[in-house]
């Protein structure tokens, strides 16, 4: 993993970028920490060419985005347009849209998933799955992110892997990374803890957390992942100092030239 393909997830900035000027600032800042490349989400309503404009300036490469899952599934088109504008290939489907509580419940969203993913693909775009831990209750013998995987084409829905959400869900980071390989363009960097109240979980800065780095990245260099993605959810203090302290962590101990 090089440098240059860590990127922040603006999620995890959200309040700091709902207006351009606080994008603006924020640009600025990761800029200063070293980030060169974004993935946008929870940005506020900022038209795409402004949104490029302020990432340019800051020589920050817009590396992929979040986009309503209703849209994927409904408005293929409307998230080709945008991906357009913003000059990436990349989205996710961030969360599922639908209830996921039944086998056919995963077939139905499986098959919105891969006939969007079509779509995007002819468009030359590329669509992935970001999973929470709700997708590692099993339905029917399996987790329902081992369906969607298995009941969609890999040329359609491809993967954006979570690591904090993947252990908070009782599974390996690096065996779904390894499932997925040559499936998995993106992958969400986020630390396993245990937080302030004992026995629970909690999200923390790359390094701060108990899940195996070396071997994540190893995993996932193997299976061709082209953005290393830190977001944190929540942060226990200002989110700048904790997207620095993981930016921090990655490159003294896990970026190589």
């Amino acid at each position: 993993m090089k440098i240059a393909q860590v990127a922040c997830q603006l999620y995890t900035l959200r309040e700091h970028c709902k207006t351009a000027a606080d994008l603006a600032v924020t640009a600025k800042k990761l800029h200063a920490i070293g980030y060169q490349a974004v993935q946008i989400s929870g940005v506020g309503p900022i038209p795409e060419a402004e949104i490029v404009s302020i990432c340019t300036g800051e020589g920050l490469t817009i590396c992929a985005t979040h986009e309503s899952g209703k849209t994927i599934v409904e408005e293929p088109q409307k998230v080709i347009d945008r991906l357009g504008k913003l000059g990436t290939i990349y989205t996710a489907y961030p969360y599922p849209h639908v209830p996921l509580t039944t086998v056919a419940d995963v077939t139905a969203l499986a098959g919105s998933l891969d006939h969007a993913g079509e779509i995007l693909r002819k468009a030359g775009l590329v669509l992935t799955y970001h999973n929470h831990a709700m997708e590692f209750k099993k339905i029917g013998g399996k987790t329902i992110l081992q369906h969607l995987y298995d009941l969609t084409n890999p040329a359609n829905l491809q993967g954006e892997i979570d690591t904090y959400w993947v252990a908070a869900g009782g599974e390996c980071p690096v065996e779904w990374i390894q499932l997925l390989h040559r499936r998995l363009p993106l992958l969400h960097l986020k630390d396993y803890g245990v937080g302030p109240e004992n026995n629970h979980g909690a999200i923390m800065e790359i390094g701060n957390g108990n899940l195996n780095w070396p071997s994540i990245i190893a995993a996932a260099e193997r299976s061709g992942t082209h953005w290393f993605i830190v977001e944190q959810d929540t942060c226990p203090g200002d989110p700048f100092d904790s997207v620095r302290q993981s930016f921090e962590f990655i490159k003294r101990t896990l970026a190589h030239t």
